[in-house]
């Protein structure tokens, strides 16, 4: 589903075919997880082909090399260049971009001399689909801030959300959602969860979650509709008193919760805020106008 024998990936400079395409089986990447990625979005606008945020999103991935000592010896503006030559060659237009930077050879816990770049590109739904999902509330907790660079996409660090979603999806729910060391409401694995109580939105704080472009684009949004949105601390028992609730990612976009652990909100999805801020992320990032959009 991501790749055929016509596929083209960009590598290292040079735009090469997918299936041949190399990589070094001693990296330290492949081995110990030390590399980092990021994720962004293509869509078909009224302006053309656009590449949502690509210049938050490449500097976020500059950021994340740069927190955990990996070398970032690219030009951001020539990797963005070099994504919207990617789509063409492929023929995308609604497309999932993910840039990767890995590491070469070494067997050591050692800072990496060398790092390479791989962007690939494919055509990808929703990533938790079109229905309101199913949540329950995970056995696995977010690391310990302390332990790890939370800010940073590191790839081993997705270790952990592929144990939360793995066991929530074996007891028949559609994704997990994580809670940190204290026992608070942190995140699902690969989105920011904001919840409805009385008219205000809630979302937690920074310190154990990522801290998503999208989120900050919801927040953006809230802003300019005059949504109350608030960062704090979220405790499950909090949970049962939403009214409503909702994910927000740049694979996921944006997610309306059906339930948290079987039980439902009381209220419907289109009356609820997040239905709002639904519509008018879905207007800016096909650059429509959203001032239709009305509290």
């Amino acid at each position: 589903m991501y790749y055929n024998e016509g596929t083209i990936v960009y590598l290292n400079g040079s735009f090469v075919r997918a299936t041949e395409a190399r990589l070094d089986l001693f990296s330290q990447t492949l081995h110990y997880g030390h590399g980092v990625f990021d994720g962004l979005r293509s869509y078909p606008t009224q302006n053309g082909v656009k590449i949502f945020k690509a210049v938050e999103h490449f500097e976020r991935l500059k950021r994340s090399c740069e927190l955990v000592h990996i070398p970032y010896p690219f030009d951001s503006g020539q990797l963005i260049q070099a994504s919207y030559e990617l789509l063409r060659r492929n023929g995308l237009s609604y497309a999932y971009i993910r840039p990767l930077v890995y590491t070469g050879a070494n067997m050591n816990l050692t800072q990496p001399a060398e790092a390479h770049i791989m962007i690939c590109a494919w055509e990808w739904g929703k990533y938790l689909g079109d229905k309101p999902v199913r949540l329950c509330v995970s056995p696995y907790q977010r690391p310990n801030p302390e332990s790890i660079r939370m800010e940073a996409k590191v790839c081993g660090h997705y270790v952990n959300g592929i144990l939360a979603t793995s066991e929530a999806r074996s007891r028949g729910y559609d994704e997990a959602l994580m809670l940190d060391m204290h026992g608070r409401v942190a995140q699902p694995p690969s989105s920011n969860i904001f919840i409805e109580i009385r008219g205000v939105l809630y979302t937690p704080p920074v310190g154990h979650i990522f801290p998503g472009i999208t989120r900050a684009t919801v927040m953006g949004i809230c802003k300019e509709l005059d949504i109350p949105v608030r960062e704090k601390q979220i405790t499950v028992e909090e949970l049962e008193q939403a009214d409503s609730a909702f994910l927000c990612s740049t694979g996921a976009e944006i997610a309306s919760v059906e339930s948290i652990d079987a039980r439902p909100f009381r209220r419907p999805w289109e009356d609820t805020l997040g239905a709002l801020v639904q519509e008018a992320y879905r207007s800016q990032v096909l650059e429509k106008s959203s001032s239709y959009v009305i509290i």
